[in-house]
């Protein structure tokens, strides 16, 4: 079943000879429990995609449908709601929230959505995370990897329709890249999560099931590596 719909995508920055077209025309769909990588070099326009498929950057045309909600007919305030409710962004930087717990910015976005914390929900997340003993503790008290770990808590707490993750180890040493690369297959083949990762790791493309390459704001390749 098609979770994800992508239509002729175009994003430009400035005017005149300033103008820069990051995006040109991308088309893709993705189906529900898929992981798709998405590759190429820096400046190809990857960052700039996964931000329009979040909900963070608005295109200059085109359309993107998640689950049957086409994002960008949403007024600003619609599209909060929906980013929170059905989109979990992963972070090479990790952006918590250095005066909350871990729990706390676990559960972030339900607390911004008025929503109650599942209890049992951030148990079991706690533990596949390896955060249980880390639950109070403040962000600065905790490794680089342990706090990629409450991202990918955050991101999955409100179980989002759709994870997306910018380049979730491009911060981490080769030990702690492989345990965040096992969890992210963990809640991809376990739980069914629909995962868009954008990465420089031949190693996390190579565990997905489809690789999109971008170069020069256009497709250039989208290839099924298992089924």
């Amino acid at each position: 079943m098609q979770l994800l719909q992508v239509n002729d995508l175009c994003k430009r920055y400035g005017a005149g000879e300033a103008r820069v077209d990051a995006l040109k025309g991308v088309s893709f769909s993705v189906q529900r429990g898929e992981f798709v990588a998405i590759v190429g070099p820096s400046g190809s326009g990857k960052s700039t995609l996964l931000h329009i498929l979040g909900g963070v950057d608005r295109p200059t045309s085109g359309r993107v449908v998640i689950d049957g909600t086409d994002l960008y007919q949403l007024d600003e305030s619609a599209l909060a709601i929906f980013r929170r409710r059905q989109i979990g962004l992963i972070y090479q930087f990790y952006n918590l929230i250095p005066v909350l717990t871990v729990k706390e910015n676990m559960a972030l976005p339900l607390l911004l959505d008025g929503r109650r914390v599942d209890e049992g929900r951030m148990r079991q997340l706690s533990e596949t995370l390896g955060l249980r003993e880390r639950m109070k503790h403040l962000p600065g008290q905790l490794s680089g990897g342990q706090q990629q770990r409450v991202s990918i808590g955050r991101a999955l707490m409100a179980s989002p329709a759709l994870v997306l993750a910018d380049e979730p180890t491009g911060n981490l040493d080769s030990k702690n890249s492989a345990q965040i690369l096992q969890l992210l297959q963990t809640f991809h083949r376990e739980n069914g999560q629909t995962l868009i990762v954008i990465t420089h790791d031949e190693s996390i493309a190579l565990q997905a099931d489809r690789i999109i390459a971008i170069e020069d704001g256009q497709i250039a390749r989208d290839e099924v590596i298992r089924r």
